[in-house]
């Protein structure tokens, strides 16, 4: 069985909730590392979770989402394994994915509908990474220096 892991602040609870169902709908097995509500929280003790998930290859790709997506995205960046990307449009999570190999959907709740957020969930785990050219410059973004080609 597919798995997936989620999160958001409370901020991105609602459209949080309304992805974990699509996916469940679509036969992931989603583990919700919260939260658990509205009440206000700080997005990094998810983000940081989540994060690490990806980063011990617990699962291959994972979904966070906050009020902007910005947050979430910073903290999950501090991981060399982790590429969050924000996106809004379902162009940019194919991009994310086959350009950037991008293994965290990160979502902006306060600026994304339900429907377009489903929609960029959707390509995201349907996009292959394309390899090729892109691969050196994928593994630049982690290594910190400059690889000579």
């Amino acid at each position: 069985m597919k798995t997936i892991v989620i999160g958001s602040d409370h901020a991105g609870f609602v459209l949080k909730e309304a992805l974990k169902r699509h996916l469940e709908e679509a036969g992931w097995t989603v583990r919700d590392f919260g939260t658990h509500s509205e009440q206000s929280m700080d997005y990094p003790d998810v983000a940081h979770p989540v994060a690490q998930a990806v980063q011990r290859k617990e699962t291959e790709r994972a979904v966070l989402v906050c009020g902007s997506g910005n947050g979430v995205s910073m903290v999950a960046n501090k991981y060399p394994q982790v590429r969050a990307a924000l996106c809004w449009r379902p162009d940019l999570a194919v991009l994310a994915r086959q350009h950037n190999d991008a293994n965290v959907l990160s979502l902006p709740a306060r600026f994304i509908s339900e429907k377009d957020a489903m929609d960029c969930l959707d390509a995201f785990l349907q996009t292959a990474f394309e390899g090729g050219r892109h691969e050196m410059r994928v593994k630049k973004i982690s290594s910190g220096i400059q690889i000579d080609r």
